[in-house]
């Protein structure tokens, strides 16, 4: 029993140690995102986990952001949140027979840390992420779509590439869709809420959750391993389904 109980205390002392991890983008909001986002679960800042954007947004409703992750085993999932944003979360991601790579455009009202944090089996969430400058209203207007009034017309379309390489192919999957944040007067929230992409045999190689902060119109980039067929399903949140086939 009191080699039990040493055991505990070292632990609980081994997971505090780790949650005490300086915030290498020192921002304010760093542990109210690891309560909201992490559960308050044991992390590290890891190298092997990294965020490229630009530094400055030139365009805050279309703020192109690329996560990689190297040398992690049993990912589970990854989770990524912008920590100033009015609506922090941007994305889950659930790479199941893929690798753990992932391309997109988001929107940021402000500068902020973006982040993506990656669960493994142990527990640990695996964090990195890069602070974009942004001039604001990201998230605040309406969309294209939603102003012109047309976006029923073409709304659930998917269109698809396929690049093929000797080692990895790259599938970029573009859905007409407003996204709508629901922070633009009148303007009711309207994305994406999943999209899940699978293989001619109908396994599952990724599965995604999008937030509002997703920009309009979602493109998504992802590395598919020798895979070159594809069926896309989802449906946003109200309701409508996405359904594509792609094919190369």
């Amino acid at each position: 029993m009191i080699r039990h109980g040493r055991w505990l205390v070292f632990c609980l002392l081994c997971q505090t140690a780790v949650a005490a991890e300086p915030d290498p983008l020192n921002s304010p909001q760093w542990e109210a995102m690891h309560t909201r986002f992490l559960n308050g679960e044991p992390y590290t800042f890891d190298s092997k986990v990294t965020v490229e954007a630009p530094p400055e947004a030139e365009d805050s409703l279309n703020v192109p952001i690329a996560l990689r992750v190297t040398d992690l085993q049993g990912i589970q999932e990854m989770r990524v949140f912008a920590d100033l944003n009015p609506l922090p979360h941007v994305l889950n991601f659930r790479p199941k027979t893929i690798a753990p790579n992932l391309a997109f455009r988001m929107k940021l009202q402000q500068g902020s840390p973006v982040r993506v944090a990656v669960k493994t089996a142990d527990g640990l969430w695996h964090v990195g992420g890069t602070y974009v400058e942004a001039a604001g209203g990201g998230c605040t207007l309406p969309s294209l779509g939603t102003s012109s009034g047309d976006w029923s017309k073409t709304l659930g379309q998917v269109s698809a590439n396929v690049w093929k390489h000797p080692d990895n192919n790259r599938l970029r999957i573009r859905v007409m869709h407003p996204m709508d944040t629901g922070l633009a007067s009148g303007i009711p929230t309207f994305h994406i809420e999943n999209l899940n992409v699978k293989d001619t045999q109908g396994q599952v190689l990724a599965e995604l959750d999008l937030y509002e902060p997703i920009s309009e119109n979602p493109m998504l980039s992802l590395d598919v391993g020798k895979n070159t067929t594809f069926t896309l399903e989802g449906r946003d949140n109200n309701g409508n389904k996405i359904a594509a086939e792609v094919t190369p």
